[in-house]
């Protein structure tokens, strides 16, 4: 019984080994066929009309190309009535003092690395203040406004370089 099993499953596999096989023919078929394409593209030759004797060289001038890349727009948001802002209740470790909205650009669990930050700032001429949130975060604040729309536009001018910035309300 065992060595019918076997024989037929051994008959099997080999059936099946014996089907999937591609027949070379279709490969030669494809062959030919890329050969007769390539055949009639390389055969048309140019048709030389003029004479030796009227043959004029014309100079031309070459001018490099010029790559365009493409300007993102971005429409300026008007209605700044429904931006998000984080509410928090900070304490100030070093600047000046904050007003009600301010424009937060680095959180960090070490004071040392938001100082390096805020001097990073300073170099280039804002105003940076690090504070620290209830949960042991010190923020870097690169502004400080009044209202909450000219804050939100100061982040949108600093969106570029930090892409993170976000609003902070000071209860």
């Amino acid at each position: 019984m065992k060595k019918t099993i076997l024989m037929g499953s051994a008959l099997m596999v080999a059936f099946a080994m014996s089907s999937c096989k591609s027949g070379e023919s279709a490969y030669k078929k494809a062959y030919e066929k890329a050969q007769a394409q390539q055949t009639v593209t390389t055969t048309v030759t140019p048709v030389n009309t003029s004479t030796p004797e009227t043959t004029t060289t014309t100079p031309v001038t070459v001018t490099p190309v010029e790559t365009v890349t493409p300007v993102e727009t971005v429409t300026p948001v008007t209605d700044y009535s429904n931006v998000t802002v984080r509410t928090e209740d900070v304490t100030l470790v070093n600047g000046t003092g904050l007003r009600a909205y301010s424009v937060v650009v680095g959180s960090f669990g070490v004071q040392a690395n938001a100082v390096a930050l805020q001097n990073k700032l300073k170099g280039q001429g804002y105003q940076a203040q690090v504070v620290k949130s209830p949960s042991n975060m010190y923020r870097v604040v690169l502004s400080t406004h009044d209202d909450k729309v000219s804050a939100a536009q100061s982040r949108d001018k600093v969106r570029a370089t930090y892409a993170d910035a976000w609003l902070l309300y000071q209860k």
